[in-house]
């Protein structure tokens, strides 16, 4: 006779699963406790910490058996948490990182319950199946209930754990993302606009000791020109200054939004075609109006580095910029029918970009096979979690 679904192969799975906790159980007992022993009693000296830095990444990688086990057997959907990242090389920023993971703490408070567990659940397991056959699915169901409960409580990262390890990157981002512009704004200044003044006042001083000795008409003549040479130098300096804030922010920008911002960028495009660009931020009663002003700056600096590598990279004839709103957000797209094949490579100028994006819970996607055409997609918020309400 044909046995009913309750003893089908997803109750044995389980009991291999709960019987499998013993052994599994016993190491991770041993490997934790001897860790966190040792790591402790060894703390006051040099190597204590880093030993229980290691036993803590010991425990984790047990922890990750058990969430694969759990997704397998139970069908757990959660996610793989993000490794832990020291914030420098070295041993000290390594065990700075692992001591203050919590999920490393969990998973070797995890490690030290299975052993008392995996002894419960292989024993009710084992008789079940000897002694107690007719109850055996009941018993298998309860268990595994309780098991799955242990493991995605104490393996698997909160909601609040990982939000607080999004923001951390996103502030490192945004941190390294501002040095390197305050980098560029003074190599800009040192190489450029300074270079010229500094060029300026000499070409004064020389002009001006040539017109203390001024003798003959040429003479007269070798002053002037060095006083129109100096000029030139002024306005070449005065248009290095504008193109420098205009790359801090734009004073359009602030002045007039989006719209003729974007288009005073697409004007300086050198695609051959030119750049068509549509900007509807109507809001729900129809009337236009703006995000944030973060939120503008980083869709105007997206779309100007966007424009520039389809310029200097695409090979395309035509491009186009949308942007609207829908509902909460700010969408961005730019469109080119270049030859395609770019990518948000990490380091790229593209990647860098994807970072910046996100780390403002913003969204950067790239649709670019090879022979394009290459299309961008820009979500943002359209106020930043600083200004909501």
């Amino acid at each position: 006779m044909e046995r009913p679904p309750l003893y089908g192969a997803r109750m044995w799975r389980q009991v291999g699963h709960l019987m499998l906790n013993l052994p599994l159980g016993i190491a991770g007992f041993v490997l934790s406790v001897t860790a966190l022993s040792v790591g402790l009693g060894l703390s006051v000296t040099v190597i204590g910490l880093p030993v229980l830095a290691a036993g803590l990444a010991g425990s984790r990688a047990l922890g990750a058996q058990g969430r694969n086990r759990a997704r397998s057997v139970y069908g757990s959907r959660i996610d793989e948490p993000e490794p832990v990242r020291p914030r420098r090389p070295g041993m000290v920023a390594y065990t700075i990182a692992h001591l203050t993971d919590l999920l490393n703490w969990r998973s070797a408070l995890y490690n030290v319950l299975m052993l008392p567990w995996g002894i419960l659940s292989f024993a009710l397991s084992l008789v079940s199946v000897i002694v107690l056959w007719p109850v055996l699915p009941v018993v298998v169901r309860t268990m595994a209930a309780v098991d799955r409960i242990l493991i995605e409580s104490l393996l698997f990262p909160g909601a609040l754990a990982e939000r607080v390890r999004e923001l951390e990157d996103d502030r490192g981002t945004v941190v390294d993302t501002a040095a390197a512009d305050l980098r560029r704004i003074e190599r800009d200044l040192h190489d450029g606009a300074q270079a010229r003044l500094v060029a300026l006042a000499m070409d004064l001083g020389m002009a001006k000791e040539r017109l203390r000795e001024v003798e003959t008409q040429e003479d007269v003549a070798v002053a002037t020109r060095m006083v129109d040479n100096a000029h030139g130098e002024v306005k070449l300096a005065l248009q290095e200054l504008r193109d420098l804030a205009r790359g801090i922010h734009p004073a359009v920008l602030t002045d007039r939004g989006l719209d003729a911002a974007l288009s005073a960028v697409a004007a300086r495009c050198t695609v051959p075609g030119g750049v068509k660009v549509n900007v509807d931020l109507a809001g729900p009663d129809g009337e236009p109006e703006r995000p944030d002003s973060a939120v503008e700056g980083i869709a105007y600096f997206t779309v100007s580095e966007l424009l520039t590598n389809v310029s200097k990279h695409a090979g395309a004839r035509t491009a186009s910029v949308d942007v609207w709103r829908s509902d909460n957000q700010l969408m961005v797209l730019v469109h080119d029918d270049g030859k395609g094949g770019a990518a948000p490579y990490p380091g790229s100028g593209l990647g860098g970009l994807a970072e910046r994006i996100r780390a403002v819970d913003g969204v950067f996607l790239v649709n670019s096979p090879e022979g394009g055409p290459t299309t961008v997609t820009v979500e943002l918020p359209w106020r930043t979690r600083t200004t909501r309400r």
